[in-house]
């Protein structure tokens, strides 16, 4: 399916570096008249993989500038409440678990006994 296809391009994701030279990446124009450049040749320029013993990636493989940010921890700058004291399921293995909420830092369970009328 489309959604797997999509996984398998996340997982396998590449982390690269953009250009820095002028015989890399093609020069910026400022002037006023319009340049066209074909489609084709627009993004003639090689990206370099961040890690120099990963192969470069092809056009086809999905790729990233920069790591996201960990949600674990609080970073007010960049609007993430972290983690610490939400509550959790222990036994899902999805995003509301515990073992991936707690991010390896364990976490306390709490026992509820709940009463209840019947109609």
């Amino acid at each position: 399916s489309v959604g797997d296809a999509l996984k398998d391009g996340f997982d396998g994701a590449s982390r690269v570096m953009m250009p820095n030279t002028e015989l890399e990446a093609p020069a910026q124009r400022n002037d006023a008249a319009p340049h066209r450049v074909p489609r084709r040749d627009r993004y003639r320029f090689q990206l370099r993989p961040h890690n120099p013993d990963h192969k470069t990636p092809g056009v086809k493989d999905l790729v990233y500038l920069e790591s996201s940010p960990g949600f674990c921890e609080k970073n007010p700058r960049l609007g993430i409440p972290g983690t610490h004291g939400r509550s959790c399921n222990d036994t899902s293995i999805g995003v509301d678990g515990c073992d991936l909420m707690c991010c390896g830092r364990g976490y306390r369970t709490e026992t509820m006994f709940v009463v209840e009328r019947c109609n």
